[in-house]
């Protein structure tokens, strides 16, 4: 019987590891394995769990029990975002790796059209999408610069020059920066050389942080433009906001003392922390008002 489900499920020559986190990611999980495991590309999924209680990734790992494309990798606590992404790796076997939100739904279109523009691109070492809300609206996080403290200060006080307007989505393939950590195609020997994620950060900013290594490494960071992909962006975090706020700041100011020549003075990075923590703390209550807001909904 087990041979005759092999038959039926069995991957071709595998060409695309896909890896989702999931940590109480609620139905959207749901979707995204469903969309994943529809598409005719030989891949594998690989969902690893960060310690959810909402039973979800259990079940799907019971639905998907015959299904050797399907991976399930259980961790009994919440290891962070790229600390999980590593584990998930280590399992894969594809030539490329696609790193996907558990709430970013990807069909059989999209999915070609990243493969062909990672396949044609000479030294590609990372692409991403524009991903969208459900009502088509682009995420700014699609296509982006390195967050320097010198951009930050232009900006603020109008001394940006010529300044690129990133928030203006490209509709062809594009070079940029840094794109969105909820959809990253990259080849899987690349993100091995580089070690992975920098586990340093739980949440937040590790995408950033990849970006900037590949990049630094000599490969191209490229969008895709005209890749739409749909991501309902914070349904992990809408319970706890200000768990996943304090994570993001802190993300920053890893980054920060990373990549920015700014740390590199004692005086301006101590402005620089008490900044990233005063704008942490005079978010909480809004944060509280909106969850409350939510948990009445």
């Amino acid at each position: 019987m087990q041979d005759i489900v092999n038959t039926l499920f069995a991957v071709p020559a595998l060409d695309l590891s896909v890896v989702v986190v999931s940590a109480d990611s609620g139905p959207r999980l749901r979707e995204c394995v469903r969309d994943v495991l529809a598409c005719t590309t030989p891949l594998e999924l690989i969902l690893v769990d960060n310690g959810s209680t909402d039973g979800v990734p259990e079940a799907l790992a019971r639905a998907h029990q015959l299904d050797p494309r399907f991976h399930f990798v259980r961790n009994h606590a919440n290891l962070g975002f790229g600390a999980a992404v590593n584990r998930g790796e280590q399992d894969a076997g594809g030539q490329w790796l696609l790193i996907l939100n558990p709430d970013c739904l990807i069909d059989q279109a999209s999915l070609d059209a990243l493969l062909a523009i990672a396949r044609g691109t000479p030294q590609l070492g990372l692409l991403g999408a524009v991903v969208c809300d459900p009502q088509g609206r682009p995420d700014p996080a699609s296509y982006r610069r390195d967050p320097l403290l010198s951009r930050a200060l232009r900006s603020l006080f109008g001394w940006a020059g010529q300044r690129i307007e990133m928030g203006r989505m490209p509709e062809q393939t594009v070079e940029a920066e840094a794109v969105s950590g909820a959809l990253m195609l990259l080849p899987r020997h690349l993100f091995q050389r580089l070690n992975g994620f920098d586990t340093g950060y739980f949440l937040h900013c590790e995408d950033l942080d990849l970006c900037r290594r590949v990049r630094d490494a000599g490969w191209r960071v490229m969008l895709a433009g005209a890749v739409r992909v749909v991501h309902a962006k914070g349904t992990s975090s809408r319970h706890r906001p200000i768990f996943v706020s304090r994570y993001k700041h802190r993300g920053m100011w890893r980054w920060f003392r990373k990549f920015d020549p700014a740390a590199r003075w004692p005086l301006i990075a101590q402005v620089v922390w008490l900044g990233i923590w005063a704008h942490f703390l005079l978010q909480i209550p809004g944060l509280l008002l909106r969850r409350t807001r939510s948990d009445e909904t």
